[in-house]
C-alpha cells in the first residue's frame, strides 16, 4: 500500500489527525451518511471534522483516477480554494489521500471542516413551499450569481445545497463538488441545474421566474426549459425504478 496525503498549508494543526484517518476511520467518529460513499464527522483539535471515504472504483476508474483524471477526493480539496477564491461558501478543505494498491487508487479521503449550515433542500421536497417563497427566491438568485461566475455543479441535488438563515438572510453552502464545471453556463444549461431538486411544481415555477429574472432574459422561456428538463430527469428516474421518494409519479 502506498499512501498519498495532501494537506492545506494554512492548517498544519491538523497533520496528525489527517494522518491518523485511514486506521482510525473504521473504529471512530459519528457516521452521518453511508450509501455508495461513508461520511462521518471526528473532533480534533476542538473542531468538528467530516471525513468522507469514497467507494473504491470499479478497475477502469482505478486506471482513470491513477493516471489520467484527479481523484474524487483531490478534485473536492482543488475546487473548494477555487470556490473560495469565487467568494462561493463551501466547506473549508483541510486534506485529501489517495491509498493506491498495485499501482493504482484503492481508496480515497477528503477532509474538510464540518459546516453549521441547518438545512438541505430536502427540505422543500417534503414539507411544502408556502411561507417559505423568499428562500426560494434567495436560492434562485443564488444559482444566478453560481452561473454568471461561470460555476456549475453538475450534480445540483437536494442533499449538496446547504443553506441557513442568518441575520435576515439565507446563506447557501455547496457540498459534494467533485463534479463542478467552470466556465460559461447558458441560460438554458442553468434551468437544468433544477433538474434534480424535489418539490411541487410551483416550486420550480418560482425557481425559474427569479432566476431568469437575476439573469436579465425572458421569464416564459425560462418555465418552460426548468419544467422540462425537471420531467425527463425524474421520468428517466421512474423508468429506471430507483425514484427515492414514496410518490406515484415524478415531481412536478
Amino acid at each position: 500500500m502506498k499512501v498519498e496525503t495532501v494537506l492545506n498549508p494554512q492548517l498544519q494543526a491538523f497533520d496528525a489527525f489527517v494522518r491518523s484517518i485511514p486506521e482510525a476511520f473504521d473504529q471512530g467518529g459519528r457516521t452521518i451518511y453511508k450509501q455508495r460513499n461513508e461520511i462521518k464527522v471526528f473532533e480534533a483539535a476542538g473542531t468538528a471534522i467530516n471525513v468522507k471515504r469514497y467507494k473504491r472504483p470499479h478497475l477502469l476508474n482505478r486506471i482513470v483516477y491513477t493516471f489520467f483524471r484527479p481523484s474524487k477526493a483531490a478534485r473536492s480539496y482543488y475546487y473548494s480554494f477555487r470556490l473560495q477564491e469565487l467568494d462561493i461558501d463551501t466547506p473549508e478543505p483541510i486534506a485529501y489521500i489517495l491509498i493506491k494498491k498495485n499501482g493504482l487508487l484503492h481508496v480515497s479521503y477528503y477532509i474538510s471542516r464540518q459546516v453549521p449550515h441547518e438545512h438541505t433542500m430536502y427540505e422543500f421536497g417534503r414539507g411544502g413551499i408556502a411561507g417559505r417563497e423568499f428562500i426560494l427566491q434567495a436560492f434562485a438568485g443564488y444559482t444566478a450569481r453560481l452561473h454568471e461566475t461561470g460555476i456549475y455543479h453538475r450534480d445540483y441535488s437536494p442533499g449538496n445545497i446547504l443553506f441557513r438563515q442568518e441575520q435576515g438572510k439565507v446563506r447557501f453552502c455547496l457540498v459534494d463538488i467533485n463534479r463542478m464545471r467552470f466556465g460559461f453556463v447558458s441560460v438554458r444549461e442553468g434551468c437544468a441545474a433544477f433538474a434534480r431538486l424535489w418539490g411541487p411544481e410551483p416550486m420550480f415555477r418560482l425557481l425559474a421566474e427569479h432566476y431568469a429574472k437575476a439573469r436579465g432574459v425572458e421569464v416564459e422561456p425560462c418555465v418552460r426549459w426548468t419544467l422540462h428538463y425537471h420531467r425527463r430527469f425524474w421520468n428517466a428516474s421512474l423508468r429506471r425504478g430507483n425514484l427515492p421518494f414514496d410518490w406515484d409519479s415524478p415531481p412536478a
